[in-house]
């Protein structure tokens, strides 16, 4: 269905913050039926542009223009936007939680006569549109009982709803497992099929090199070059790289020389059942061990249990029926409270940094001593002068783009966010790291200093486990890899024989297997 047709020309976008500069003379054309990606570090000022287009940034707060289908446009709001035919899939989905599916879809436009809502149509249009992104639920479905999948199909209805000509989708699977990954490609292929017109913002190198007919590369707030990713002279996944982050990243992970040093943490027999099934057994008789100065990884499928582990390890934060047995350094702990997690020297990094990391509506400040302020306080008062000082040590540190450490965390790109949450869990001081995704949803650039920092922290006596839902990562950075199927530990594979193919075998291994 593409065609050479522009629908959507931006010129010239520049936008400002406070003086700094996001958006500093941005071009990007698309045309008719053809999915378009828009690739660049975190901070690179690709959502930046979409908010631009979509309203969220009023005209007149930006300079540049916008014409789209061969008229010159000035949003003053999303539903303008909205209004001709553009719809914005926010990463952070901005669906009603305690509402039915179907309220959801028709929310602000719905199908009402004299002021009152026909629910009849309202229920029927919404299943035609659930049927149409391959969702088979009953629209009186509660959003909440949904999973992130399911909820990202539910958007696209709703986007569906308002008739849709250009939609954007701001990292659409980045909260996905590969299944929904799959589903939802094939539903943006079959979109593009139909004529839509798709700008799509994703990390995920392999799936825009996958479903992507263009990309638009954006570095520092310039538009770098606009290349096609089919056709005779395709643009390679390194190329791609090398222009988000202006130099060559010949390997995406750092060298790095190990030295192992003692046990210090052992998990012996640990057994977690689901917090609201009692029968149902999250974590089987697991037994782990990480030694001080090593990276640990744990692999496994999306329900393997590996978060459930973690979390149940780290202050009981998961699940119920909980036995076994938590040492470090050869003594027996109590890590049965967070603060008590926290003491016996373990510090977990969640998976979801947003809700369980950090509070998106302090500061950096805040954010960074909230797990250890009794080491700043005296007399039960804290020390402020201190705290600014241990802050801005770690600002620098980790390089944590921003223009002080009073910035509000939520203005933060998301690879800048996970440096605040590792800065907050490294300054309790712990002996043993736990990395729950610790990459998930930041760029190659980022990612790179992520790993360094890892590296850091190994290097100074610190034992480190990561959980990672990408193979290729864990071979990069792990000493050993420990892999789980169905809640148990089923292999345990030193680096120099793993391979992604020898982890899958016991990642899916059956639970009759793992004994």
């Amino acid at each position: 269905m593409q065609t050479n047709e522009i629908i959507l020309t931006m010129s010239h976008i520049t936008k400002e913050f406070s003086g700094v500069r996001a958006l500093d003379d941005v071009n990007l054309e698309v045309r008719r039926g053809e999915i378009h990606a828009i690739c660049g570090e975190n901070g690179a000022g690709k959502s930046t542009l979409m908010n631009v287009l979509s309203g969220v940034y009023p005209a007149g707060t930006y300079e540049g223009d916008i014409e789209y289908l061969g008229e010159s446009c000035q949003f003053k709001t999303i539903k303008d936007s909205e209004r001709v035919g553009i719809v914005i899939i926010h990463q952070e989905l901005a669906l009603s939680p305690y509402l039915s599916v179907a309220e959801n879809i028709f929310l602000g436009s719905e199908i009402a006569r004299n002021g009152v809502i026909n629910w009849n149509e309202t229920n029927d249009r919404a299943a035609s549109l659930l049927a149409k992104v391959g969702l088979d639920i009953d629209p009186g479905t509660t959003v909440v009982d949904l999973g992130v999948g399911r909820q990202q199909l539910v958007e696209i209805a709703k986007a569906l709803s308002k008739e849709v000509k250009l939609l954007i989708l701001d990292e659409p699977t980045a909260a996905l497992n590969d299944e929904d990954s799959a589903h939802l490609l094939n539903l943006m292929r079959q979109l593009r099929d139909e004529g839509v017109s798709m700008i799509v913002i994703s990390h995920k190198l392999n799936e825009i090199e996958a479903i992507a007919d263009s990309v638009t590369i954006i570095r520092d707030g310039k538009t770098i070059v606009t290349r096609d990713m089919k056709g005779d002279d395709p643009v390679t996944e390194d190329e791609i790289i090398r222009l988000m982050v202006g130099r060559d990243l010949t390997n995406r992970y750092p060298d790095h020389e190990t030295t192992i040093g003692e046990t210090v943490l052992e998990i012996e027999d640990w057994t977690v059942y689901h917090p609201i099934d009692t029968t149902r057994t999250m974590t089987d008789n697991a037994n782990l061990v990480v030694n001080a100065g090593e990276i640990v990884g744990l692999a496994g499928l999306m329900g393997a249990g590996r978060t459930e582990l973690a979390m149940s390890v780290f202050g009981h934060s998961y699940g119920t029926k909980i036995s076994g047995k938590v040492r470090m350094r050869g003594k027996e702990v109590d890590t049965s409270t967070v603060p008590k997690a926290i003491e016996a020297g373990l510090a977990y990094v969640p998976e979801d940094r947003k809700s369980l990391g950090l509070n998106l509506i302090q500061d950096i400040r805040r954010n960074v001593t909230s797990a250890a302020l009794r080491k700043l306080a005296r007399g039960g008062v804290v020390d402020e002068h201190s705290e600014a000082d241990v802050v801005e040590k770690y600002r620098e540190d980790l390089r944590i783009k921003t223009p002080g450490i009073g910035s509000v965390v939520s203005s933060l790109s998301g690879g800048n966010q996970q440096k605040v949450v590792l800065a907050k869990w490294m300054y309790t001081d712990p002996e043993v790291l736990i990395l729950d995704e610790p990459t998930r949803g930041i760029d190659v650039g980022a990612k790179y200093e992520i790993y360094q920092i890892i590296h850091r922290l190994a290097d100074g006596g610190r034992g480190i486990l990561v959980i990672s839902s990408e193979l290729p990562e864990l071979l990069g950075i792990c000493d050993r890899i420990y892999t789980l199927s169905e809640g148990r530990i089923t292999g345990c594979v030193p680096r120099e024989e793993a391979t992604q193919e020898r982890l899958m075998q016991f990642m899916t291994m059956e639970k009759e297997g793992a004994h």
